[in-house]
C-alpha cells in the first residue's frame, strides 16, 4: 500500500486491469450483495431531494420498497446505504432495453434532470473505501460478479486507476488524482529495474 495524503491506496489499484463490460455482466453490481451501496448523509440527502426527478425510471415494486423502508437504511454493519428490493437489488435501478440493470439516479443525472450523479461508492466500484480516524483504506474488491471487467480490461489494457481516474477525482480532488499518478509512475519504473 501506499500513502497519498490522508488516504492509504492498495497497489490493486495500479497493478490490475479493469474495464466495466455491461454487456456481458448486466449490471450485476446493482443486483447482488447483501447490502445497499453506502452513502454518506449528504448523499441520502441528495437522493431524497432529487427522488422526484427519478422516481418515473423506478418499477412499482421499487417505489414500494423505498416507500416501506426509507430513502436510506442502515444495514446490519451499522452503516447507511441504498434501500433493496427483496433483500437483494438495490432499490434505485431500472432495466434498459438490453436488459442490463442501471442506476435511475444516475439516468436522471444524463438527461439533465439532477445534478447528483449517484452515490460515489457506486461510482468508484469495484474499489471500496474504508473511512478510519485519520486516513481512508482504498481496497479493491475482486469479486466474482466483475470477471467479465477484469477480462476486459486486460484485453483493453485499462488499469483500475485510471479506469477510475473520474470518481477518484470525484471523491479526492484534482491534486490528489496527480499524486496517485506520480506513485504509478514511480510504481511502473521500480518494477522494471
Amino acid at each position: 500500500m501506499i500513502q497519498i495524503g490522508n488516504t492509504i491506496v492498495s497497489f490493486d489499484l495500479f497493478d490490475s486491469f479493469f474495464l466495466c463490460d455491461l454487456a456481458a455482466c448486466k449490471g450485476a453490481c446493482c443486483v447482488e450483495g447483501d447490502s445497499g451501496a453506502p452513502l454518506t448523509k449528504e448523499e441520502a440527502r441528495l437522493i431524497e431531494e432529487n427522488y422526484v426527478k427519478f422516481k418515473d425510471y423506478l418499477a412499482p415494486k421499487y417505489i414500494k420498497a423505498i416507500e416501506d423502508q426509507g430513502i436510506s437504511v442502515i444495514d446490519a454493519d451499522g452503516d447507511l446505504v441504498t434501500p433493496l428490493y427483496n433483500n437483494r437489488e438495490c432499490a434505485y435501478t431500472f432495466i434498459d432495453d438490453h436488459g442490463i440493470t442501471k442506476c435511475a439516479i444516475e439516468k436522471a443525472y444524463f438527461e439533465g434532470k439532477s445534478t447528483f450523479r449517484k452515490p460515489v461508492s457506486c461510482h468508484l466500484f469495484p474499489v471500496r473505501i474504508a473511512e478510519y480516524a485519520h486516513y481512508d483504506a482504498i481496497n479493491y474488491q475482486q469479486l466474482d460478479i466483475c470477471k467479465s471487467g477484469r477480462e476486459c480490461g486486460i484485453a483493453q489494457k485499462v488499469i483500475l486507476y485510471k479506469f477510475l481516474k473520474e470518481p477518484l477525482i470525484r471523491k479526492y480532488g484534482e491534486e490528489w488524482y496527480k499524486e496517485l499518478e506520480i506513485a504509478a509512475n514511480h510504481i511502473k519504473i521500480n518494477k522494471n529495474k
